[in-house]
């Protein structure tokens, strides 16, 4: 009989960890089959198994509540003190206000958050915002449910942080429709948008409710070639709003496979406003987690303007260009669309800078892998500079990355073998590796050492 396991009942849940499991097998094949895995590979690899077991938690919390529907004063007859005033249904974790008004944890809390300091339904000024459990009503709910046949699910088994009720849907629903009006309610309902996705996960997933949705949040600034004609606050609070529902798990492959969004993205990194520029990177980075994302991200063309805005180099955007490359690139297509749009030269310069040099190393190392890349390292002048990284630096990981760059480099091209002879001959710079470098440095350095031997006996022979 065939197995029916945690992750099934959801296709959104089911999906996502199929993405997961797949970037698992693929880096722990390369862990296992590949003995110049790197330290990076191992970390992605614990990372992907947490995001995965995470997963697979909040599943287990869901299967947990019972099936039946708990808006249940809509089908049965509850007593009016079972419901919270706020969400007008039955509480799962009532708790008493300083008002003395019990309410359900999660709506008052949200309420409170907001920074509200009044109770909402008396508007009494409450002396205080603690929360104490209305344990009575708790099991007076209890003891309805088991009556009518019904489960109480455990509070913190409900799978949200936040509850949503139907007036918040109704709210996100009005805001969106606000976004085809004129330019004053856009840039009032894109900026309410913003604030909303930005601090209320339940907000976020939201958006995944209905297909409409985020094409509607891109009413503003889609419909044209150019973002020219849009008012950059109105783009800048939709770019925005757009990275904040890429960070919500379950919207990363919609939002991505929403036709315009992708198209506006690239259009943003080329805008005049570093903000945008930023955050239109920081929506590419997150969404790039998912290697069908990575896919149609790069035939999307996002690499190039990524590429621009890195050699711009405005500190803002750094950080998240950069990390963008590095997921971009983790498939082999996109390391050949990186090349060709000319990310070695780039990355070089800023190395040579001194720029992010322990992201840019990584990303380096891994497009490594790639023929031209070596290529353009060894024309670029890479050698002297990584040779000077593993002299100077006291960080074991970029002296990890440059000397498999350079071992990569020595394999493929041995007009570099002299200036690699000259380095060890005046500071001894690969030997030193070769005994006090982590275990991958200790090979690679080995490897060039042995290389260079090689070709002192051959000459002495000859």
């Amino acid at each position: 009989m065939a197995k029916t396991g945690l992750l099934s009942s959801d296709p959104t849940v089911r999906a996502r960890a199929a993405e997961l499991k797949k970037e698992l097998q693929r880096l722990v094949r390369t862990i296992v089959d590949d003995e110049d895995y790197t330290i990076h590979t191992v970390d992605q690899a614990k990372d992907t198994l947490c995001a995965l077991r995470q997963l697979n938690k909040q599943s287990t919390a869901a299967t947990a509540t019972p099936p039946s529907s708990f808006k249940l004063h809509e089908a049965l007859s509850c007593p009016q003190e079972f419901i919270c005033p706020l969400s007008k249904e039955l509480m799962r974790d009532p708790v008493i206000l300083a008002s003395g008004l019990t309410y359900d944890r999660p709506f008052i809390q949200k309420w409170l958050n907001a920074g509200n300091k009044t109770c909402p339904r008396t508007q009494q000024v409450l002396s205080h915002t603690l929360l104490t459990p209305n344990y009575l009503i708790f099991d007076m709910i209890s003891q309805w449910c088991k009556s009518q046949g019904i489960e109480m699910p455990n509070p913190v088994m409900n799978g949200k942080e936040e509850g949503v009720t139907e007036a918040e849907r109704d709210h996100l629903f009005s805001l969106l429709e606000k976004l085809a009006a004129a330019l004053p309610e856009q840039k009032k309902a894109a900026k309410e948008l913003r604030i909303l996705t930005k601090k209320m996960p339940s907000f976020r997933a939201l958006f995944g409710e209905s297909i409409d949705a985020i094409p509607q949040l891109l009413t503003p600034i889609s419909g044209s070639e150019s973002q020219s004609g849009v008012h950059p606050d109105l783009q800048e609070d939709v770019i925005t709003t757009l990275l904040n529902l890429s960070i919500h798990d379950s919207n990363k492959k919609l939002v991505a496979e929403t036709p315009a969004v992708i198209p506006l993205l690239i259009e943003a990194l080329r805008s005049e406003t570093i903000e945008i520029k930023s955050n239109a990177a920081a929506a590419l980075f997150t969404l790039s987690a998912l290697d069908s994302n990575k896919a149609l991200i790069g035939k999307s063309g996002a690499l190039k303007p990524l590429i621009d805005l890195l050699d711009e180099g405005h500190p803002l955007a750094m950080k998240d260009v950069s990390s963008a490359i590095f997921n971009l690139c983790i498939i082999h297509e996109n390391k050949a669309r990186a090349v060709r749009d000319g990310v070695i030269s780039v990355i070089l310069k800023k190395i040579m800078d001194g720029v992010l040099v322990d992201e840019l190393l990584a990303i380096l190392a891994m497009l490594s892998t790639h023929q031209r890349a070596v290529e353009e390292i060894g024309e670029l002048g890479g050698v002297p500079c990584l040779l000077r990284i593993i002299r100077e630096s006291t960080c074991e990981r970029n002296k990890e990355n440059s000397i498999a760059i350079l071992h990569t480099v020595c394999l493929n091209d041995r007009t570099k073998w002299k200036v690699l002879k000259e380095e060890e001959s005046t500071h001894g710079t690969i030997s030193k590796l070769a005994q006090n470098g982590t275990s991958r440095a200790k090979r690679k350095a080995s490897g060039i050492l042995e290389r260079l031997r090689r070709a002192v006996n051959i000459t002495h022979t000859a």
